[in-house]
């Protein structure tokens, strides 16, 4: 039993009417483990800039796309193949996941979209977004006109 103090009279999200998805048919067919994802990225925010780090295992540099989209949207894209058959090679598992993905990102109107940078190494994917500086004013004093 939930104490009162703590009950906001809100239905808990997992008991929410579950909401119809129209692709429930084709993601049954495929499933997530089937299907290659960019599950594992990290957004931090420094003072000069926007980093992004994402691993991207046993994929190589140009099996992945960077790219700027209208609307400041970062897109990073790519495909894992599926390792080729040799005749007379029989699985017995198959658990490495192969095929497209894509992420988007909204970036902030202080990026700097046309110094951006990219640099891959060990299945690791950084993207380096600079900011714009900061336009500080000093404080002044605004004098008041009026009539009294």
């Amino acid at each position: 039993m939930i104490p009162s103090m703590y009950y906001t009279g809100r239905t808990p999200y997992y008991h929410q009417p579950a909401v119809w998805d129209p692709f429930q048919e084709f993601r049954a067919a495929f499933p997530a483990e089937s299907r290659f994802e960019l599950k594992k990225l990290d957004w931090k925010e420094t003072p000069e800039a926007h980093v992004f780090v994402a691993e991207l295992p046993g994929l190589k540099r140009n099996e992945v796309m960077v790219e700027v989209e209208e609307g400041r949207v970062l897109c990073i894209r790519g495909e894992k193949s599926v390792e080729k058959e040799v005749s007379g090679d029989m699985w017995q598992r198959v658990e490495r996941s192969s095929g497209s993905f894509v992420r988007r990102f909204k970036l902030p109107e202080s990026a700097k979209l046309d110094k951006l940078t990219a640099c891959m190494e060990n299945g690791v994917l950084t993207i380096t977004v600079p900011k714009k500086e900061a336009k500080h004013y000093p404080k002044r004093t605004i004098e008041i006109h009026g009539g009294e």
